[in-house]
């Protein structure tokens, strides 16, 4: 599981993390339906403090500073380098976001400061879930909340399904991943959701389902989008789609525009 973590902080601060940042603008366009119900679901008042894990680009970070205001603060936390780059280059003089290159399951955080634990796609990664959200709920003030959004399981999300069926029979069988591994659907599960932000100290925890849908693939005809989408799954990474939402939060799931859709799930807790 280690091994897995240096992995991960390898390859988004090298070419992952570059072609994210090359396509940075499309895909948060493709992703803000399921950040901005996370956002609801935490409902960030002004003067907050929020901490935003795996804050990518910064997105999530800067819409929670404009609810915030100019007496709150946001500090976004990534693994990569460029990602965090590019979300300091794309914030205004006058934000109240600051953004750390940091691995937030682990890292020194102040104890007792934030009012809001917060994710877009960011707590599925962890080698040490239960871990993971213990340390960083001693950062949250007494009586603060989680809200994050998760993928449902691979199943659920048919810009996964029906490209993985298309190709059954036409590339050798892979064994099936452990669903618990750390990656994008290892939160797909909300029983075991549950279990980990229970574990972790946080209590009323509530889960729900999110479906929407997001432009997956652009172009004038259908075979266009179509043809688009494939040469950014292969230029980005593997796909994503559904979604889950956790403590006193929900999460939202995604469908692209030229094929199924995507769905997530939100929980939320304390």
């Amino acid at each position: 599981m280690a091994q897995y973590n240096a992995d991960q902080v390898a390859d988004w601060n090298d070419q992952n993390g570059e072609r994210w940042v090359a396509h940075q603008a499309r895909l948060d366009a493709m992703l803000a339906v399921f950040g901005q119900a996370a956002i609801e679901a935490a409902a960030p008042a002004a003067g907050e403090r929020a901490l935003d894990v795996g804050c990518g680009a910064g997105a999530s970070s800067l819409a929670l500073a404009a609810r915030v205001g100019p007496g709150g603060q946001v500090l976004g936390v990534d693994i990569s380098e460029p990602l965090i780059g590019r979300a300091r280059a794309l914030a205004p003089q006058d934000t109240p976001a600051l953004f750390q290159v940091a691995d937030t399951g682990s890292a020194e955080l102040p104890e007792g400061t934030f009012d809001i634990l917060f994710s877009r796609f960011g707590v599925m990664f962890f080698d040490d879930p239960i871990g993971a959200f213990a340390h960083m709920r001693r950062a949250l003030q007494p009586g603060g909340r989680v809200a994050f959004v998760c993928w449902r399981g691979a199943a659920e999300n048919d810009w996964m399904r029906l490209p993985m069926g298309a190709i059954k029979g036409i590339v050798p069988p892979t064994a099936a991943p452990d669903p618990e591994a750390p990656g994008p659907f290892s939160f797909g599960d909300r029983g075991r959701v549950a279990r980990i932000l229970t574990a972790a100290g946080f209590t009323d925890i509530a889960i729900a389902p999110f479906d929407a849908s997001v432009p997956f693939g652009e172009g004038a005809t259908r075979d266009a989008a179509i043809d688009d989408a494939v040469e950014m799954t292969l230029e980005v990474g593997r796909c994503r789609a559904r979604s889950l939402i956790s403590p006193t939060t929900s999460a939202p799931a995604s469908r692209p525009r030229f094929v199924p859709p995507s769905r997530t799930s939100p929980a939320s807790g304390r």
